[in-house]
């Protein structure tokens, strides 16, 4: 159908996903133009619509968005999902900033080395739960609403469900002892768009398995072992 984005991606999540949930959020349908091989994606970074020859990519509005954080910025104002004021947009930017830094580490975690994955997935999990669930949690108690910014759903909100649910995927009982966060999750998982893109046959991906790590690999050219103190050296463009 003429009009809807088309996201451009390995078929995975990445750093997509999360671009993914703000749009099903905001109840807009999309297209995927997913590749599975070097090839294809030096083909996409051939025909010139790649500011910086790397990927996520959307094309939306008669333009070619890259840059993870300027495409869900973009998202999140168009379809209302980004505050009432500037204040509120401040509150937004900060809450999904630590989200992202969490969010980065749980993506990372199937890229470890074997001998490192209980290692860093320890390290993932005390930093979820001692740095960054404690602030979202304190959020939702110091202003008693039901959202992490005003009284209606935002950005925010949509990537805070993302990552619990991502957190749970690394330990099922990683909410215990946050009970907000236990309320939220089940508040925010009921909203209609939301639950829609939560069902089976819904265009979210699963987590890495072996196969696709290996697709990624391949794709964008890096070895497995890249995490936390090295994170900085993987691929931009995944």
């Amino acid at each position: 159908m003429a009009g809807r984005p088309k996201l451009h991606y390995f078929n995975g999540r990445g750093r997509m996903e999360t671009i993914r949930w703000l749009l099903a959020a905001a109840g807009v349908e999309f297209e995927e133009q997913l590749f599975e091989t070097r090839e294809e994606f030096e083909k996409l970074i051939q025909g010139g619509a790649l500011m910086y020859e790397q990927v996520p990519m959307v094309e939306i509005d008669g333009m070619n968005l890259v840059e993870t954080r300027a495409i869900l910025r973009y998202i999140a104002a168009k379809y209302d999902l980004y505050g009432k004021n500037r204040k509120e947009q401040a509150w937004i930017d900060m809450y999904v900033e630590g989200l992202k830094d969490l969010s980065d580490m749980i993506m990372f975690l199937p890229l470890s080395l074997p001998e490192e994955k209980e290692m860093n997935l320890q390290y993932v999990l005390d930093r979820a739960t001692q740095r960054f669930f404690p602030v979202y949690e304190k959020a939702l108690g110091n202003h008693g609403q039901d959202f992490l910014v005003g009284n209606r759903l935002s950005w925010a909100d949509v990537q805070l469900l993302e990552v619990i649910l991502m957190a749970e995927e690394c330990k099922a009982s990683v909410l215990a002892g946050f009970p907000l966060l236990q309320e939220f999750k089940a508040r925010i998982s009921c909203v209609p768009t939301i639950n829609k893109f939560l069902q089976a046959g819904s265009q979210r991906k699963p987590p890495l398995d072996e196969k696709s790590i290996e697709t990624v690999k391949n794709i964008f050219k890096f070895e497995r072992g890249m995490f936390l103190k090295n994170m900085a050296t993987i691929m931009a463009e995944y």
